[in-house]
């Protein structure tokens, strides 16, 4: 049987990740987080936990990470503790024999000038400034996946993710990605009568967003997949602007008030999308949940988790 070890298992994507699992009595799996007591970033802690655990295969959804103003905020710590938590892992898994990592990296680590997001152009620039650091450190989680399969045979799934949200998101302005920032700003500004809602920079940078229901299916899904070093897309090619998000999430509280742009605010990046094509090819399957859907049913959660703590 396998053992499945879940890092980051209490996080956004992690609780995702559990159920899909809650199926398959085939796999034995357990759950790890910091706040289940084990630190990634203390080599002796992952240690331990990788003794005691004996895993098959490992599942990493550990992270430091926020949006755009966590970015420019903490960029020491964002490279630092990301940094140490992959090198502790990838040497627990080498010394532990683990038969596969699956690793996510996210979409920020493709270049600023990049369009749509293709495999063969990951190296082709440099990052954009907004998300250099976390960019950076989940790009030399590839490079350190690659070494240890050329030195130690190590088989690691590396998966590129874009931008997830979903029930169960951060939606505070600081920790939050620009879509669960503009749902928590529109439900309030509709609670409290606000005359408007700001919306960052220009409105005009595009994004793909992935659904966390289908990130965790993808990760489950690289469990199986033939080993492969490269870094695989997951994603769809379809993206929507900013202001074009903000006025379906407008519509959708039903906030009547005016949206002003905060021009004062940076941008980010001005286009993500994802070629997933080459994920399409080796996994036979692709992102399944329709965006406004998605984005409808995120909103219902929010809204109700607010009315449960009231």
């Amino acid at each position: 049987m396998r053992k499945v070890l879940l890092t980051g298992a209490t996080g956004f994507l992690g609780q995702a990740i559990q159920r899909k699992f809650l199926e398959k009595s085939e796999i034995e799996l357990h759950l790890t987080s910091k706040s289940k007591g084990v630190d990634l970033r203390n080599r002796e802690q992952t240690f331990d936990l990788f003794a005691q655990v004996r895993p098959t295969h490992v599942l990493n959804c550990a992270a430091f990470v926020g949006g755009i103003q966590y970015g420019y905020k903490y960029p020491g710590e964002i490279f630092h503790n990301n940094l140490i938590m992959t090198v502790n892992l990838m040497e627990a898994c080498r010394e532990f024999k683990i038969q596969r990592l699956v690793n996510p990296i996210s979409n920020c680590a493709y270049p600023a000038r990049a369009t749509l997001f293709k495999e063969e152009e990951f190296w082709d620039g440099p990052l954009h400034e907004s998300v250099l650091t976390y960019g950076f450190v989940r790009k030399a989680s590839w490079v350190g996946a690659w070494a240890y399969q050329k030195q130690y045979g190590l088989d690691v799934m590396t998966l590129i993710l874009s931008n997830m949200f979903g029930p169960g998101d951060h939606f505070q302005p600081e920790r939050s990605h620009a879509l669960g920032a503009l749902i928590q700003k529109f439900v309030e500004a509709k609670k409290n009568h606000s005359p408007f809602v700001d919306v960052w920079g220009t409105g005009k940078p595009v994004r793909e967003w992935l659904y966390v229901e289908d990130g965790a299916e993808a990760m489950v899904r690289g469990l199986d997949l033939a080993p492969h070093v490269d870094p695989i897309n997951i994603g769809v090619g379809q993206g929507i602007s900013i202001l074009d998000l903000a006025q379906f999430i407008s519509e959708q509280v039903g906030y009547l008030g005016e949206i002003r742009l905060d021009l004062s605010k940076p941008d980010g990046a001005p286009y993500k999308t994802v070629d997933g094509s080459k994920g399409y090819q080796l996994l036979g399957w692709r992102p399944q949940t329709r965006f406004k859907d998605a984005i409808r049913k995120t909103i219902e959660s929010y809204i109700s988790t607010q009315e449960n703590t009231v």
